[in-house]
């Protein structure tokens, strides 16, 4: 019982093997404690970026369900830091509000007795600042912010999976480098037992332990590092897929309120209208000068 607590979890066995662990078997549990050093930086990194993430998504999604504009967010300049969803949003209407400055199409808007949602109308709202934009964008323009995101999506998606293929691979080389160690030790041993010509178990079992020692700690990088690579595959997974909806959420919000996306008839007629009134500018400009 006092051998037990001063040695809590058999220590004393471990340091035995690892004392009889021939040169390459402690070769081999310097390499796995390499490995289960990078493992374990990966899992406490990635770990505290997927609480942020999840933490930070939840607010982000929180502020942009309770407006009704897209770029509502973007103009008061909130910030969401290390939610993805938000660096999704932000690089979709960032592209959006370059459109609308550099290639703006000019719509009619609807005068405010239209506007006016009727008595116990519902879901209007968003309609209506649709319908209130007189600044748009066309669908060439449209066709560059969905890029935009979905570019920002898949910088994101690498972004959450960055570090994994560490986890991976500790999961599955970690028990077969110290499989490798303990049949190098194993053999070791029985080689020497053939050259001494002393086949007992007394001669065998320092060198049987020294190079067991491998694969327990080879199963001690492995265990840990599986448990945390599932749970965080699958919480990847998840953010993931919330990105794909939110960004299709995203995309259909902006082409309403902001895309222009009237008849073609409509926008032909609008544009000889506005060619026709550039038409009499000029000949108001020139008559003066004739004269």
């Amino acid at each position: 019982m006092e051998s037990l607590a001063l040695n809590p979890l058999l220590a004393n066995a471990l340091n035995f093997a690892f004392e009889k662990a021939t040169t390459e078997g402690k070769l081999t549990i310097g390499l796995l404690a390499l490995v289960s050093l990078f493992s374990w930086t990966v899992m406490i990194n990635k770990g505290r970026q997927l609480y942020k993430a999840s933490k930070m998504s939840k607010k982000f999604f929180t502020a942009y369900r309770s407006t009704r504009d897209p770029l509502e967010i973007f103009n008061k300049n909130d910030e969401f830091p290390g939610a993805p969803a938000y660096e999704v949003y932000y690089a979709g209407v960032e592209e959006l509000v370059y459109h609308l400055k550099n290639n703006p199409v000019e719509v009619k808007t609807k005068t405010k007795s239209l506007l006016t949602p009727a008595p116990g109308a519902h879901g209007v709202e968003t309609d209506m600042i649709a319908r209130s934009r007189a600044i748009k964008v066309s669908n060439a323009s449209f066709d560059s912010v969905k890029v935009a995101t979905e570019r920002a999506v898949s910088a994101q998606a690498l972004s959450l999976e960055k570090g994994m293929i560490i986890l991976s691979t500790a999961v599955a080389g970690g028990p077969f480098i110290g499989l490798l160690g303990t049949v190098w030790g194993v053999m070791e041993t029985f080689s020497g037992i053939a050259t001494a010509k002393a086949a007992s178990l007394i001669a065998m079992a320092p060198g049987v332990a020294g190079a067991l020692i491998a694969t327990v700690v080879g199963l001690f990088v492995a265990i840990p590092a599986m448990f945390a690579y599932n749970y965080m595959i699958t919480t990847i997974r998840a953010i993931t897929q919330e990105l794909d909806n939110f960004t299709a959420e995203n995309i259909t919000a902006i082409e309403h309120v902001y895309v222009d996306n009237r008849p073609v008839s409509e926008e032909i007629a609008d544009a000889l209208k506005r060619m026709r009134d550039e038409d009499r500018v000029k000949e108001d400009k020139v008559e003066p000068a004739i004269a």
